[in-house]
């Protein structure tokens, strides 16, 4: 196997990694809405795992905020409840704002509108890097994870983001006779090629790590490395 300098995301799984940093807040990893929500309640108790991640997903995508406020429990007469009711429910969040997420290619974008000094709203648009999802998917807690959907044994999030790359034996690549008798020259298959390939471009970022270069270097080597896995 190949240890990645830097992990980088899978094209098979950047869809659903872009969902689920739509859950999960940026800052704390916390599910954005909890069990006293009642539409979150009711998807959470759907017994199909998928149907259960997709529902939560359409609650937790509209929300703009990592709530950290205790929320008060209102009775069916709309009044808040008193004596032995039913306590307030924190949610226990950071407050952080959360952005919209944007998949663009092989990029994923976080898209804030800050308000500055002047009252203008300003639109920025960082690029969610493989290592800072990385970092947010391991975080989230095993029971976030139920409540998901996801199993825990075989399906943790942050398993879908590429930080070990799996090398395929000589006899899967096997090399192919250039003259097509079997005796003269040799040509490496496509694969070993594309190996060279992602081991070149890791040892660039691994060089440019240690030697601490500048920010965009370094992310063109990450890009490139990010190319060439995918």
């Amino acid at each position: 196997h190949i240890e990645l300098a830097k992990p980088v995301y899978h094209p098979g799984f950047i869809k659903k990694v872009k969902k689920v940093l739509e859950i999960v807040c940026h800052n704390c990893s916390k599910v954005l809405a909890d069990r006293s929500d009642p539409e979150f309640l009711q998807a959470v108790n759907t017994r199909d795992p998928k149907v259960r991640f997709n529902r939560i997903w359409n609650i937790c995508k509209k929300k703009t905020r990592c709530e950290n406020e205790t929320k008060e429990v209102k009775n069916d007469d709309g009044e808040y409840s008193l004596g032995m009711k039913q306590a307030p429910v924190n949610h226990g969040g950071c407050g952080n704002i959360q952005p919209r997420v944007r998949h663009k290619a092989l990029q994923l974008v976080a898209k804030y509108e800050s308000s500055g000094e002047d009252g203008v709203k300003k639109k920025e648009e960082p690029q969610i890097t493989p290592e800072m999802a990385h970092n947010i998917l391991r975080r989230i807690s095993d029971e976030d994870l139920r409540d998901m959907g996801l199993n825990l044994e075989y399906a943790r999030p942050e398993w879908m983001i590429v930080t070990v790359l799996p090398v395929p034996p000589p006899p899967v690549r096997p090399s192919i006779s250039m003259d097509g008798t079997g005796q003269g020259l040799r040509n490496e298959d496509d694969l070993t090629y594309k190996l060279g390939d992602i081991i070149r471009a890791n040892s660039n970022v691994k060089q440019a790590i240690r030697e601490g270069s500048p920010a965009h270097i370094a992310q063109d080597f990450e890009q490139l490395l990010q190319y060439h896995v995918a």
